[in-house]
């Protein structure tokens, strides 16, 4: 790849995205589901359908960056303050992960 790091952090976004076990992600999408079980089986079916879709798709676009064929397009090298400005994003997350009551 031409940027291992933004791989990595492009990587752990997806897997947030997709509702990797201590996200918060996860806790709002089993209360989701939870909640349209108990109201209709048709939406229980179209949301878990839903999640399916976009995880698969999530997981499809950063397959198709990072594993073909470089891009012909020059690109700049990442600078200390991209990975600092996604660090600021992620460390929120982190904290919520392992603080949920910071939520409420």
């Amino acid at each position: 790849t031409a940027l291992p790091l933004m791989t990595t952090w492009w990587l752990l976004a997806n897997l947030f995205n997709m509702a990797l076990p201590p996200s918060i992600n996860l806790l709002g999408e089993l209360m989701i589901i939870s909640a349209t079980f108990n109201w209709s089986m048709l939406t229980l079916l179209l949301t878990g359908l839903t999640t399916l879709i976009t995880a698969t798709y999530s997981l499809y676009i950063f397959l198709t960056t990072q594993h073909t064929k470089p891009t012909t397009n020059k690109m700049g090298p990442t600078h200390t303050r991209e990975h600092l400005l996604i660090t600021l994003h992620i460390i929120p997350l982190i904290m919520l992960i392992t603080n949920p009551v910071l939520s409420t």
